[in-house]
């Protein structure tokens, strides 16, 4: 068993080295292919026209700067905080189906925007960012507290189920305030997902929400790779788990509800990649973390890719795209699960 052990907490350095900086170069390959394809599809000497000489007058200018950039850049960025988001709380809670869009953070996220809507009608990036922050708090306090009820204990289904329930109840009181306030038109972007209307106040306000999330992440991985071994581990080790907990937790807040203030419900980039990236690095956080970003920020730039060429000039949303790959891996790791019971 010793042996066992040791090969799963063993990084694999090479390799995880090879995925982070070989993701990066296919990251920015998947931004620039952003930048070409849309309803009006742009040439590669016109793009680095724009970069290095900009002419205002040109239309295919405009789009590249203000459209199209900050689309590419606004998906990486909320791809990079869904998978650290999820890593953090499958490692923190030891459960595979932890990620933001099941254990109803994003969910809470989006009821506290259309509480926020609903509220006033000229609602700023920032307030929206706060709404957002407080209602993952809420949404993720919810689920948490209604898992821990559990006569037999909080056994990773039951989590996902209780994720699912209140997911369920958010989503519903969401839909009847967009209703009864007239917000439905506003509230329909947040449900379907995505980073089409995004402009560049809005990755001014989620880079540097997601660069303090990465870097916390990144300084928490060490401890989250020993809380991933058992809390009773943990603490032998001398490690103050509660203090752990709650440092990753605001992390998760943090990223996740940057996350939704910009791009809406984008679900199960934070349930897929992390299983990915565990599979390809092993089980170190030290190396999880920042493959994970790197890993979720490709995923959800090709996924939005994908959503302008499916059926042009038409645009289908992001979240349908992730729920393609999302809704399949979820039934499996349910399946594999559920037998803990």
């Amino acid at each position: 068993m010793a042996i066992r052990t040791d090969k799963q907490i063993q990084s694999r350095s090479f390799i995880a080295l090879l995925i982070i900086f070989g993701g990066i170069i296919l990251l920015l390959a998947a931004m620039i292919l952003s930048i070409i394809y849309g309803a009006a599809d742009i040439d590669l000497p016109t793009i680095w026209q724009s970069l290095t000489q900009f002419d205002p007058s040109l239309t295919a200018h405009q789009i590249i700067r203000n459209l199209r950039i900050p689309r590419g850049l606004a998906a990486a960025l909320v791809g990079a905080s869904l998978a650290v988001s999820g890593a953090i709380m499958q490692g923190m809670t030891r459960n595979a189906l932890a990620s933001p869009s099941i254990m109803g953070v994003t969910a809470g996220a989006s009821f506290m925007i259309a509480v926020a809507m609903a509220v006033s009608s000229q609602v700023t990036t920032i307030s929206l960012a706060i709404w957002a922050f407080a209602g993952a708090g809420l949404g993720a306090g919810i689920v948490f507290g209604v898992g821990t009820i559990s006569k037999s204990g909080l056994t990773p289904v039951k989590l996902a189920l209780a994720g699912t329930a209140v997911t369920s109840m958010l989503s519903a009181l969401s839909s009847g305030i967009a209703i009864h306030f007239n917000i439905a038109k506003d509230m329909s972007f947040w449900y379907a997902g995505g980073v089409a209307s995004v402009q560049w106040v809005h990755v001014k306000l989620l880079a540097p929400i997601v660069i303090i999330g990465l870097i916390l992440a990144l300084l928490l991985s060490k401890s989250i790779t020993v809380l991933n071994l058992g809390e009773d581990v943990a603490r032998g080790l001398g490690q103050r788990t509660v203090l752990t907990k709650t440092v990753a937790t605001i992390v998760v807040l943090l990223l996740t509800g940057a996350a939704v203030s910009v791009a809406g419900t984008v679900g199960f980039i934070g349930l897929v990649i992390p299983h990915i990236t565990r599979f390809l690095v092993g089980v170190k956080y030290q190396w999880i973390i920042p493959a994970a970003a790197v890993l979720g920020a490709l995923l959800l730039v090709l996924a939005d890719t994908a959503s302008r060429m499916v059926n042009p000039p038409f645009e289908t949303p992001v979240g349908t795209m992730t729920a393609l790959v999302g809704v399949p891996f979820f039934l499996y790791l349910a399946r594999r699960e559920g037998r803990g019971m």
